[in-house]
């Protein structure tokens, strides 16, 4: 009985160290490929897709759930440094599973100035390989995808360091401008 209760123990203790993929992942889109297309909700209700930010630079950043550290000093960075990858021609969309309104209320705590997207059934995420869980918590990689005026992928960000995840994009856009 006492070598049970330890084995399933251990069990979940591994359950939180070990990420288990939720679903079959999808890969990545590489860079070069058209971005997936979606249709999510931001924190204001208003739909958004691929197509409305055409003719610009998009910064699309998957993050895991509103109000945790990291994802709270991701959102703040890019929050800072949205004048400047405006400027450099650049819209800036934030991706979660977290629904509308845990997005309404993340983004009026830190005064975030662009769109926090909704993908409360993480079609999204799985379609930008970046969906995972743990421990059956399903949620996003955090992973950004620098996508050019035309819709293909111009470069990819795995496991970010959310303190310098924007100003490596905001690098990053002004070299591959230059380069074009």
């Amino acid at each position: 009985m006492r070598r049970l209760s330890l084995l399933m123990m251990l069990v979940v203790l591994l359950g939180f160290i070990v990420p288990v993929h939720a679903d079959e992942p999808s890969a990545l889109p590489q860079v070069g490929q058209a971005a997936p297309d979606f249709r999510l909700q931001d924190q204001n209700g208003k739909w958004q897709t691929p197509a409305d930010h055409r003719g610009h630079w998009l910064v699309l950043y998957f993050y895991p759930k509103d109000f945790t550290p990291g994802c709270t000093t991701e959102v703040c960075t890019f929050r800072d440094d949205v004048a400047k990858l405006r400027q450099a021609g650049a819209d800036v969309l934030g991706v979660s599973l977290d629904d509308v309104k845990s997005h309404a209320e993340f983004a009026a705590k830190y005064h975030v100035p662009f769109p926090l997207l909704s993908d409360a059934d993480s079609k999204t995420a799985q379609a930008y390989g970046v969906l995972t869980s743990k421990v059956g918590f399903k949620y996003a990689r955090r992973t950004t995808f620098l996508i050019d005026p035309q819709g293909k992928v111009a470069k990819v960000y795995q496991d970010v360091d959310p303190e310098k995840n924007s100003a490596q994009v905001l690098a990053d856009l002004n070299t591959l401008k230059a380069s074009s």
